[in-house]
């Protein structure tokens, strides 16, 4: 291995370590001390935007038979998917905070 490239692996760690630092510095302060009883929430809103977003589908499905759907149906399909997937992504952001250690989690 070259002095260059174990340089730029240096690098790279106090880069990923200032990150993590910064990160939790920023983030943590903000968010509420975190338990799975506060965040079981959460996945249960995740949950029922996916199955609000699904009984449309089924919904439009049912209605529209073999006929494409109108445009109000495809709006409102649009709607509980832009829900779902914001919510979802906003939970998976969480996971992600969690997963790198910038927020607390109390266990127990």
């Amino acid at each position: 291995m070259s002095a260059q490239h174990i340089e730029r692996n240096r690098l790279k760690l106090q880069m990923d370590k200032a990150l993590r630092e910064v990160n939790r510095e920023v983030i943590n302060p903000d968010v509420p001390e975190l338990t799975l009883h506060k965040i079981e929430p959460i996945f249960r809103l995740v949950a029922k935007a996916r199955a609000a977003y699904l009984k449309e589908l089924f919904e439009v499905t049912k209605i529209c038979g073999d006929d494409l759907p109108n445009p109000e149906q495809v709006k409102q399909l649009k709607q509980h998917r832009k829900a779902f997937e914001e919510l979802r992504h906003a939970s998976q952001a969480l996971e992600t905070a969690i997963e790198a250690g910038y927020l607390d989690v109390m266990t127990g």
